[in-house]
Formats: C-alpha cells, structure tokens, sequence
C-alpha cells in the first residue's frame, strides 16, 4: 500500500496530462468512475448480477443503509434516507427486514412506491402521503 497523498498526486497528474484527450472525448477517461462495485450475495455465493431482481434490490438495500449506519456512528446523526420504488421487488419479509432497519436507525426517510399496500408494515410508524395529479393528502 502506497500512503494516500501518492496516490492522489499521480491522480492529479493523470487528470492534468489527460486534459487535451478528455476534453476531445468530452468526458474523463480516467478516476473512480471507470471502476466497477463487484458484490458478492454471500448466501447463495454468487454475483450479484446473476442474482434475482429482488435479491439485487436487497443487496443495494443493504450497501445504502449500510452507509447510513456508518454515517450515524460517525457524525452522530442519522442522514437523510431516499428510496425510490423501495419496495418493489421484495417480497414481504425483505420489506418487513426493510422497515425494521429503517425504524432501527431512525432517519428521515423518504420512500416512494405506487403501491399503498407494499408499505402496510410500516404505516403505523410513518406518515403516508398520496400523490395524483399534483395534489397531496395524508
């Protein structure tokens, strides 16, 4: 392992000698973004792209509030949570694992579904607002 302040001076000279071909290809062609989260569903081991669209969900599910957790132990508050679609796909006892976390870190979490019924597990604990057509009601 290299110490940190290496590795981000041969980024910066990467990106500066790079400058003239990413700015011909209008994009980066070097950084973070190139790299690819490869994860393992550790149960079934297997990859996670051969997984189903459920097991995925859950898996993506379980990075996010991952994050949310360590951002909790570290700055002492929990973040800001956005799901979308959160619970399509899941079945009922991932949902339920879902909320359970959910309640458990206790962020503000923002989650949207064109179900009702997907989030009757946790509507005791949460307030559910109806969109149509522009209009919003409790």
């Amino acid at each position: 392992m290299r110490p940190a302040v290496e590795v981000e001076d041969d980024f910066r000279r990467a990106l500066r000698e790079g400058r003239e071909r990413d700015r011909a290809a209008a994009r980066a062609l070097v950084g973070p973004h190139l790299s690819d989260l490869i994860v393992m569903h550790g149960p079934h081991d297997m990859p996670a792209e051969t997984c189903s669209s459920g097991e995925q969900k859950a898996l993506l599910l379980g990075l996010v509030l991952a994050q949310a957790e360590l951002i909790k132990a570290l700055e002492g508050a929990s973040p800001l949570v956005l799901l979308d679609e959160v619970a399509a796909h899941l079945d009922q006892a991932r949902r339920e694992a879902l909320f359970g976390e959910i309640l458990r870190l206790q962020p503000q979490a923002w989650m949207t579904g064109t179900d009702h019924e997907l989030f009757a597990a946790i509507a005791a604990n949460a307030q559910i607002l109806t969109v149509n057509q522009g209009k919003i009601r409790a």
